[in-house]
């Protein structure tokens, strides 16, 4: 028999009722909750995030979320080798965890492995930094394509983050970050996961997620971000950066009007919801697609199968 650990996974993007859909299940097939989503892991921000609340929590037992406190920085590494422990337990228990959420990095860094890449050197860093405020970032990326054509063939040419990390990668290791990579990936456990994607029609969602923001104001999550504003993090911490609360932390800091920050909060949170469509298509090409009914069926099945 195969000491494979086994999970399923609900995925899709915000607001079109993963959790509502995942709790049917779980309740139905007396299973648990993995959550993947990068800011419910945060104690504190529960109502910009859709947190499932106290109730739910007690109804249905949820992993990996309110499990790291403010200003504390939660990563995609941890959350996997987190994940991995708990399918373990579960699946020795009978159950087969259900993984719900949006954040499609952290799955796939269970599934696929996360190279355990040695830190940076800083005055690498400091280095191509310096590099990129002097000669602006088409000059970094031609550097990458000089030195590492396979990355930089990976990469935009104006993706600063990315073309910085690759190279601070390959001179603080003397290895491409595609290298490492690679290895990640071989050496990855093996996770039997089916992976499904929650699918809801475009003007659906957008009134849906226009309707949820108001919802969660008139609920008090202004009290959230000056709680939030309180902390005084970095602005460069993911917290400060989250979709809505960045907008609203606008109209507390006296940048704009509450209306105003409002309008902008639901088309960033429209966009965001579109990156996440986009990014399920392409980088979970074996993914099934479906609504509600359609997925729950088929996922129901494999939740029950111990």
């Amino acid at each position: 028999m195969s000491n494979e650990l086994r999970a399923a996974a609900l995925m899709g993007a915000t607001g079109t009722g993963k959790s509502a859909l995942a709790m049917q299940l779980a309740g139905e097939t007396g299973g648990s909750i993995i959550c993947c989503d990068s800011m419910q892991l945060y104690r504190g921000l529960d109502i910009g995030t859709a947190k499932p609340t106290q109730d739910e929590r007690a109804e249905v037992p949820h992993f990996l979320v309110d499990c790291c406190d403010l200003p504390d920085v939660y990563s995609a590494a941890r959350w996997a080798e987190e994940a991995r422990e708990i399918i373990g337990s579960e699946n020795s228990q009978g159950r087969v965890p259900l993984i719900v959420g949006g954040t499609g990095f952290y799955l796939k860094a269970l599934l696929e492995g996360f190279a355990e890449i040695p830190p940076e050197l800083p005055d690498i860093r400091e280095k191509f930094e310096q590099m990129q405020r002097e000669q602006g970032t088409q000059t970094i990326y031609a550097y990458l394509q000089e030195h590492d054509a396979v990355m930089a063939e990976r990469l935009k040419p104006l993706d600063t983050q990315r073309i910085m990390r690759a190279l601070c990668v390959l001179e603080s290791t003397g290895r491409s970050l595609s290298d490492w990579q690679r290895d990640a990936l071989r050496a990855a456990p093996v996770i039997n996961c089916p992976v499904f994607v929650l699918d809801v029609q475009r003007e659906v969602l957008r009134e849906r997620l226009a309707g949820r923001f108001h919802t969660m104001v008139n609920a008090g999550w202004l009290d959230e971000v000056k709680w939030l504003a309180s902390l005084k993090l970095a602005d460069t911490h993911p917290a400060m950066r989250a979709v809505g609360y960045r907008q609203l932390l606008d109209y507390l800091n006296g940048d704009m009007d509450l209306e105003t920050a409002i309008a902008d909060g639901i088309t960033a949170t429209r966009r965001y919801a579109k990156r996440q469509v986009t990014w399920f298509n392409h980088q979970t090409a074996d993914a099934v697609h479906g609504t509600a009914d359609v997925l729950k069926e088929m996922i129901k099945g494999l939740l029950q199968r111990s």
